[in-house]
């Protein structure tokens, strides 16, 4: 169990490297005017979105199932709040891809100011993750 714990926390890692750095190329696209940095940031998002959040996000899930279903099971309050929160950061993650896909059809809306605000949204799910998954209340 322990080898899945650490790939557990080593994937879910990957995953939060992506939620974090992928709003951040969002604002810088969304500032930018020229061509050039106009598509290097389409390129880098579907990089990042594709070849590294998703990849982060699905084997996080399934490590995090691989430990429920192993010995935490679904009956305490702190595993249940846990899902709860993974449910919104899944949620959040098929967010940024619908914004991924505006993005390289010139279809965004938003002004880099918004999603200054939109990045920050991931930090404050990990934190009460952090804060659930030590302290079990």
């Amino acid at each position: 169990m322990g080898i899945i714990k650490a790939t557990h926390i080593i994937v879910m890692v990957t995953w939060f490297a992506g939620l974090f750095y992928l709003p951040r190329l969002f604002v810088y696209h969304a500032m930018s005017s020229d061509q050039t940095s106009l598509d290097r940031f389409k390129i880098m998002e579907r990089k990042l979105f594709y070849g590294i959040m998703t990849p982060g996000a699905i084997l996080t899930i399934i490590t995090g199932f691989w430990l429920v279903m192993g010995g935490w099971g679904f009956s305490s309050f702190w595993i249940q709040a846990k899902l709860g929160l993974v449910g919104i950061l899944i949620v959040y993650h098929f967010w940024c891809g619908i914004l991924v896909r505006k993005f390289k059809n010139d279809q965004n809306t938003h002004s880099h100011v918004w999603y200054r605000w939109f990045n920050e949204f991931p930090v404050l799910i990990l934190v009460a993750i952090v804060f659930l998954v030590v302290l079990k209340p």
